[in-house]
């Protein structure tokens, strides 16, 4: 098998800081493109020194969202920076951006400009909000959560909002940041141009969120059956937090598996899916519920959804939800066990697959972080270390722009570089 980098010769202009546009750069970085990271001089991205856990040296928090890039240092807002800036835009082929509205454009370089420096360019944002109202608003993750339909769907029935751990905010909206980029990359190929290419915060969140819209337009024709609050208080006039109720159409519940006294991950998801659950029932040692009227059918059951999840609950606890899974899964059951961090980061698969990389680094030493989650056959994608601050600025203004030592040390006095 031949192996080959998927965006080899792509050089991309990286102009983002924390967790969206670094996640969306890193992506690129990973499937072989040239991702020169423009940091501020002497600072760098916020993130290196944000819950630093080894004092004076770069947290994991930049560490894992900047594999495979290379460093630069510079102010675009000097003299020389500038001039570097300007043709840093005309050797790169895409330049992705996560500051707050209307930054670039006062660091000189609004859209047209830089379509005028060069037309092939591809000009990627993460943005907060898109046109409307609060298009000039600044957004994080959880803001993100909030406002894209998320926390108002996630919780206990009756309970506050939540966010979700995951990063559905930052990092979803990187990934699909990633996507119009390509397609962008693949429409030049066509027309030779460049083009904008936008993702707010806000509708990738509700990309995430997108069975909810769909609950949100059910609801209108009557109240959604597979939602507990068919059977326990109604609905309102938006769809409701379900708890761990299934999203799919299948009655779904976390239960207690054994030595959950002790351990807070000691739990197992079991989706009661009509085509498997007689499978269920006799395991669990209610093969006289197929025979019975009062459970045999999916609308049956569904006004005793409490009863029969607390009858497997007392089956998953006589055993560890690893066992429960091994049991279901030849069965064809859906579950999933609750995983922690630390299973996770000691599971061996996952490191087989590339998944979860052990990297070096020279101040830190070994440490952990998550791999592509994109398999390409031909492409596998190598992850190497995060940049130290500036770690390739002369290296790239000599081999990327051609600029000697004389224009370098020139640069440096100014504070550019």
């Amino acid at each position: 098998m031949t192996v080959s980098k998927a965006l080899e010769g792509v050089r991309v202009l990286d102009m983002t800081h924390v967790q969206s546009g670094p996640t969306c750069t890193q992506i690129l970085a990973w499937f072989g493109a040239d991702v020169i990271k423009i940091e501020r001089p002497g600072e760098g991205d916020a993130t290196r020194s944000q819950l630093r856990d080894i004092p004076d040296v770069d947290s994991l928090y930049f560490t894992m969202l900047n594999s495979n890039k290379r460093s630069v240092t510079l102010n675009p807002k000097t003299e020389a920076g500038a001039r570097i800036f300007k043709r840093l835009i005309e050797e790169c082929d895409v330049l992705v951006e996560n500051y707050a509205p209307g930054a670039i454009d006062r660091m000189g370089f609004p859209w047209e400009k830089i379509q005028e420096i060069n037309p092939r360019m591809i000009y990627a944002s993460v943005k907060g909000f898109g046109p409307g109202p609060y298009e000039d608003c600044k957004v994080y993750e959880n803001v993100a959560q909030c406002t894209g339909g998320a926390a108002s769907t996630t919780g206990e029935i009756e309970s506050l909002p939540l966010v979700t751990g995951a990063q559905i905010g930052d990092s979803g909206t990187g990934i699909h940041l990633v996507a119009g980029i390509l397609a962008a990359l693949f429409h030049r190929e066509k027309s030779g141009r460049g083009q904008r290419v936008t993702c707010a915060m806000q509708d990738a969140v509700l990309n995430l969120c997108r069975v909810k819209l769909r609950d949100q337009q059910r609801l209108a024709r009557g109240p959604l059956k597979e939602y507990p609050q068919f059977l326990n208080g109604g609905f309102g006039n938006a769809v409701p937090r379900a708890g761990n109720a299934s999203g799919g159409g299948h009655p779904g519940s976390v239960v207690r598996c054994k030595g959950w006294e002790t351990d807070p991950d000691a739990y197992i998801y079991v989706i009661a899916q009509s085509g498997a659950f007689p499978a269920l029932a006799r395991v669990i040692g209610h093969e006289d519920w197929l025979n019975d009227p009062e459970y045999n059918t999916p609308e049956a059951r569904l006004h005793k959804l409490d009863q029969v999840f607390a009858e497997i609950e007392k089956w998953t606890m006589t055993m560890n939800k690893m066992d429960v899974m091994a049991t279901l899964n030849p069965l064809n059951v859906p579950n999933g066990p609750i995983l922690s961090m630390k299973e996770l980061a000691e599971e061996q698969a996952l490191r087989d697959t590339g998944t979860v990389v052990e990297v070096d680094h020279p101040e830190r030493g070994k440490y952990l972080t998550v791999g592509n989650p994109i398999k390409l056959s031909d492409s596998p994608a190598v992850v190497r270390r995060s940049p130290l601050l500036g770690e390739h600025t002369d290296e790239v203004l000599r081999t990327v722009l051609g600029l000697d030592d004389k224009e370098i040390h020139a640069a440096r006095l100014q504070g550019a570089i």
